[in-house]
């Protein structure tokens, strides 16, 4: 989680001028440069940056959504509370693995995509980065 957060932080720092990223599509090895169907990384990019509050937003309701739950599962029988706590932990570990899984996926393509716009700030400007 913090990977993606850091990843997605440094994306909205780096990438100044996101225009930069029109018809520039990611490099896929051995793949072609533009595929067809495939999105360029300014679109890549605009959906990264509307993902991040969803996240955001989704891990602020699931952690008043378990306070409230607390204090609501406080009546039941033991066996029938002993089967829901197994069938509960057994969907959040499911769901957890899935969560994560995305969370790498965007990750990673949030890093990619910032490494490429350096890229291409370095092939308009490439004495900035070469001290004289």
């Amino acid at each position: 989680m913090e990977q993606y957060f850091s990843a997605t932080q440094k994306m909205e720092q780096e990438v100044m001028f996101p225009s930069l990223l029109r018809g520039v599509y990611p490099q896929e090895k051995g793949s072609a440069s533009a595929p067809e169907g495939n999105t360029d990384l300014y679109e890549r990019y605009q959906l990264l940056k509307a993902i991040k509050p969803m996240v955001e937003k989704g891990l602020a309701s699931v952690t008043d959504q378990s306070q409230s739950g607390a204090d609501a599962d406080t009546n039941g029988s033991s066996d029938d509370s002993d089967t829901m706590d197994a069938e509960l932990e057994e969907r959040l570990s499911h769901h957890l693995a899935g969560l994560q899984q995305v969370l790498t996926h965007l990750t990673r393509d949030t890093n990619a995509l910032t490494r490429r716009y350096s890229q291409i700030l370095e092939q308009i400007s490439p004495s900035e980065g070469q001290p004289s």
